[in-house]
């Protein structure tokens, strides 16, 4: 199934969701260690990029300066679509919050600070309302 390309119907579909649990990014050298399942892995001439459940990166005694929380907008979205990212980074912007947005085939995944995620997910609600017609 093709996912959606235009950008209202993207924005009053998105249906937030905060995923339970602290995530961070760490970095490593090689591979994912054993015994860690990364959410995302980002592979760069620097390192490998973990982002992973804050207390598998404590377990594992990798190094993080960022705490975030996991919001997945739940629309499926094209890869080829224009504008979602864009949109939801001003609106978060906007309203005094970071976000490092990663997309995955299905969805777009957003990752704020932690101690603001449950404000990000009203910003974003807020905006899927405005956007849907």
């Amino acid at each position: 199934m093709a996912g959606e390309t235009d950008l209202q119907k993207l924005l009053g579909g998105m249906r937030p969701q905060l995923n339970p649990g602290r995530y961070v990014f760490a970095t490593v050298e090689g591979g994912v260690p054993p015994g860690l399942a990364p959410v995302v892995t980002v592979a760069e001439p620097e390192g490998l990029t973990l982002v992973l459940p804050q207390e598998d990166a404590d377990a594992a005694g990798l190094a993080y300066a960022y705490v975030a929380g996991w919001i997945t907008l739940r629309v499926h979205s094209a890869l080829e679509a224009v504008g979602l990212t864009a949109a939801v980074a001003t609106e978060l912007a906007d309203a005094g919050l970071s976000c490092n947005v990663v997309a995955g085939f299905h969805h777009d995944h957003l990752f704020v600070p932690y101690e603001s995620a449950g404000r990000a997910v009203a910003v974003l609600e807020d905006l899927a309302g405005r956007s849907a017609g």
